[in-house]
C-alpha cells in the first residue's frame, strides 16, 4: 500500500517539476514579450493547480483503496471546493447505498441460516421421534415414496432402513396389500382411514391395528400419508382366551348346577319314596354341590394370584413333611382304586421358604390326578432331588398318559386331555393352579412327562433357603 502512495506522489511531482520547463519554453517562442510573459504567468498558475488538484485526487484515490482493501467504512473523500467534489458526493451516495442492500442481505442470509439450523433440528427430532415410537411408522410423499421410517417398520415388513428412502413403497414393502391401502390413502384424499390387518410373518398370524393420516400443506393439498401399524395380537390373544373361560366356566358351572337343580326338584315332587332313595338324591346334590365349591374356589385362587390380590404368608418348611402328610391325606382315595403310593426317600437337606398351604395343595393336586388318571393296581411313586440351590420334587404314575401333541397344553386353564375324559372327570383348573402357585407366587417351575399308555411324571422346583437351619413344622 505504501509502493501505491509513493507511487502517485512521483507521479504529482513530476508533474509540478515539468512547469519551469514550460515556462521557458513559452518565454522563447513568445519573444519576451509582455504578452508572452502574461501568459507564461497563467500557464505556471494552471499548471500549478492542476498538480496539487492530481496529488488531492492521489491521496484520495489512495484513502478509498486502504479503506476498501481493509473492509472499514468505505467513503470516497476529496478536497473541499476540488471539480471531483460532486462527482465524490454521487459516489459516497451509490456506495452507501450498496452497502446498505450488502448489509440487508447479510443479515437476510444469517436469518436463512438460523432457519435452516431451526429445520435441520426440527427434522432430526421428528425422526428421532418417529424412531422412538415402538409401533411401526412409514411416511410417504404425494409420489409414493417413503421419506422416512423407523426401525420397528423394517423389521415387520424385512427391508434395509439405510435403503429405504425416497424407494416407492410398492417396490419396498413385500406385502401388497399394505403398499396398496398406502396408495389408496393418497389417491382417495381421505384425510383419516384405519384398518385391521392379517399378516403371516414366519409361519404364524400377526394382527396389527393400521392407521394411515393424510399430511397437508398450507393450501389443504395432500402432500403424504403417515402410517402407522399397531400391534394387536396380544390383545387379541387375550380376548379369545377371556371368551374361551366364560365359556368354560358357564360349561363348567351348569353341569353341577343342573344336577342339583334337578334331584331337588325329584325331591320336592316326591319321587323319592323311601329313605333310602331320598339318601341317594341328597348324596348327589351334596356331590355336585361340593364340585361347585371346588371349582368356584379353584376359579378364585387362580384369579387372586394372576391379579396380585393373594395373601401369601411364607415360613421355612421341610418337604418331606410337606409330602409325608400329603400322602396320608390321599392314602384312603388311592385304596379305592389299589393303588400303591411309594414316598420319597430322604435327603439330606429339604428346606424351603413357602407358604405351607399353597404347596401342599400342589402336592396334593398332582397326586390326586396321577391316581385320578391311573389303571386299577397301579402304582403311584414321589422322588425328591437336591440340584445345587433347587429342590426338584416328581410324582410319576403308571397310568393312561398324555399323547405328545398335548403334552405342552396341560397346564393351561379349563385344558382337559380329550382321550381322557371318559377315565375321570375335572373341571381343567387343578394344573393351573399348580403352575401360578409354583411359578408366580414362589419363583420355581412345573414341568411334565409323559408317554401315552405308559403314565406320566409331573414335577416342580423350588429354591432351597439359604443357610441350613431347622424348620418348624
Amino acid at each position: 500500500m505504501a509502493k501505491s502512495k509513493r507511487r502517485y506522489y512521483l507521479l504529482a511531482l513530476m508533474g509540478i517539476a515539468s512547469v519551469p520547463g514550460l515556462v521557458l519554453y513559452s518565454l522563447v517562442m513568445l519573444g519576451f514579450n509582455i504578452g508572452g510573459i502574461v501568459l507564461a504567468s497563467l500557464s505556471v498558475l494552471t499548471l500549478s493547480w492542476i498538480g496539487w488538484e492530481a496529488i488531492g485526487i492521489f491521496r484520495s484515490l489512495s484513502d478509498f483503496n486502504s479503506r476498501f482493501e481493509d473492509g472499514s467504512n468505505v467513503h470516497f473523500h476529496v478536497p473541499q471546493g476540488s471539480v471531483l467534489e460532486r462527482i465524490a458526493t454521487k459516489m459516497n451516495h451509490y456506495i452507501k447505498k450498496q452497502d446498505d442492500s450488502r448489509q440487508q442481505m447479510q443479515e437476510q442470509i444469517e436469518a436463512l441460516d438460523i432457519q435452516v439450523q431451526l429445520s435441520q433440528r426440527q427434522a432430526r427430532n421428528t425422526e428421532a421421534i418417529i424412531q422412538s415410537i415402538h409401533d411401526a411408522v412409514i411416511v410417504t410423499d404425494c409420489f409414493n415414496r417413503v421419506i422416512v421410517a423407523n426401525s420397528k417398520a423394517s423389521e415387520l415388513f424385512d427391508f434395509d432402513l439405510d435403503k429405504a428412502q425416497y424407494k416407492q413403497i410398492n417396490e419396498l414393502l413385500g406385502v401388497e396389500k399394505v403398499a396398496a391401502m398406502i396408495m389408496t390413502a393418497i389417491s382417495s384424499k381421505t384425510h383419516h382411514r384405519r384398518n385391521d390387518l392379517e399378516i403371516e410373518i414366519d409361519g404364524q398370524l400377526k394382527f396389527y391395528n393400521s392407521t394411515f393420516s393424510s399430511i397437508t400443506d398450507e393450501s389443504g393439498e395432500i402432500v403424504g400419508v403417515v402410517s402407522v401399524f399397531h400391534d394387536i395380537s396380544r390383545e387379541k390373544e387375550v380376548s379369545r382366551m377371556k371368551n374361551e373361560f366364560v365359556s368354560h366356566v358357564s360349561h363348567e358351572l351348569k353341569t353341577p348346577l343342573a344336577s342339583i337343580t334337578a334331584y331337588a326338584e325329584m325331591l320336592v315332587d316326591g319321587e323319592a319314596q323311601d329313605d333310602e332313595s331320598r339318601e341317594q338324591f341328597l348324596s348327589i346334590i351334596q356331590t355336585q354341590a361340593q364340585r361347585l365349591n371346588r371349582l368356584i374356589e379353584d376359579i378364585l385362587n387362580i384369579s387372586r394370584i394372576e391379579s396380585g390380590l393373594v395373601k401369601v404368608k411364607k415360613d421355612r418348611a421341610s418337604v418331606a413333611m410337606l409330602i409325608r402328610d400329603s400322602v396320608e391325606m390321599i392314602k384312603s382315595y388311592a385304596a379305592e382304586k389299589s393303588i400303591s403310593v411309594i414316598e420319597p426317600n430322604s435327603v439330606v437337606y429339604d428346606q424351603v421358604n413357602v407358604d405351607k398351604d399353597m404347596i401342599s395343595q400342589v402336592i396334593i393336586n398332582l397326586l390326586s390326578n396321577a391316581v385320578k388318571y391311573n389303571k386299577p393296581g397301579g402304582t403311584v411313586s414321589i422322588s425328591v432331588e437336591v440340584l445345587e440351590d433347587l429342590i426338584s420334587v416328581k410324582v410319576t404314575d403308571s397310568g393312561v398318559g398324555i399323547p405328545s401333541d398335548e403334552i405342552g397344553h396341560v397346564f393351561d386353564k379349563f385344558y382337559r386331555v380329550s382321550s381322557n375324559d371318559k377315565v375321570a372327570k375335572g373341571t381343567g383348573l387343578g394344573l393351573n393352579l399348580v403352575k401360578q402357585i409354583v411359578e408366580k407366587v414362589h419363583g420355581g417351575r412345573v414341568f411334565v412327562e409323559s408317554v401315552e399308555g405308559e403314565g406320566s411324571t409331573f414335577g416342580f422346583e423350588l429354591p432351597l433357603c439359604a443357610t441350613e437351619e431347622t424348620a418348624v413344622i
